[in-house]
């Protein structure tokens, strides 16, 4: 299978992620993938949920969308905020950015992660992960600095990839083309220490085989870390590998 800009099987589009694009928030960045760009956005806020029982304990949710024109064609602004599609990715994005935080280290405070997709491209979910993760960090850095906290929160990098199976070839990092061509399509949150943090496989035409499973998981193992080691550009400073 020739992919766009002959772009091999198991490589990741271009990848850049820039910190600091939004001076009022306490960690920020604009992740861009391929033709894929969003801005995540890292707010501290005192207030908690008030199912949250534990005292001592802070929290970190997120919040995804679609700006009205960020696809081919321009969606309604509110629908774009409360369709069915953005609250799962939302839970996914928090499910996931949970699993790199101590959050008794954090104390009674709450960090919303905001993931703002200015374009599309196939893979919207999986980079609002992985730069949501570094403007979380920069959040906690900010944290310290200000001395609120006294040890950064951090346990560990968190990252995401997309894998599909298109015309029977498995693919990594796919974009909106081959995401709609796909007959297996696959998402993987992991850490750098190897965890998985979650798996989200679909046979959207066809089922895929525990083989193909397999395969799709490794070949996803190098651009992880190539992930963990562009957000450690940023982050290693003061949280390392």
């Amino acid at each position: 299978m020739v992919r766009k800009a002959n772009r091999a099987l198991d490589q990741l589009r271009d990848l850049r992620i820039v910190p600091h694009v939004l001076a009022s928030a306490e960690g920020s960045v604009e992740i861009t993938m391929g033709g894929t760009r969003l801005i995540c956005a890292a707010s501290v806020d005192l207030s908690l949920p008030k199912w949250i029982k534990k005292p001592g304990m802070g929290w970190v949710t997120a919040e995804y969308g679609m700006l009205p024109r960020s696809t081919h064609h321009r969606m309604q602004r509110n629908k774009t905020a409360t369709s069915s599609r953005s609250q799962e990715i939302s839970r996914l994005i928090g499910r996931s950015l949970r699993a790199s935080m101590d959050l008794v280290k954090l104390g009674e405070r709450q960090i919303h992660v905001d993931c703002d997709v200015i374009e599309a491209d196939g893979g919207t979910r999986t980079a609002a992960i992985t730069g949501g993760f570094v403007a979380l960090a920069l959040a906690t850095q900010h944290l310290v600095k200000k001395m609120e906290i006294k040890h950064l929160p951090l346990t560990q990098y968190i990252a995401a990839l997309s894998l599909g199976i298109c015309q029977g070839a498995i693919l990594l990092d796919l974009n909106y083309e081959e995401d709609q061509k796909a007959s297996t399509d696959m998402n993987i949150v992991r850490s750098a220490k190897g965890e998985l943090i979650e798996i989200q496989g679909t046979a959207e035409r066809k089922a895929f085989t525990r083989s193909e499973l397999n395969k799709m998981l490794d070949m996803s193992e190098p651009a992880f870390e190539t992930l963990f080691k562009e957000q450690a550009k940023i982050i290693n400073s003061f949280f390392s590998l």
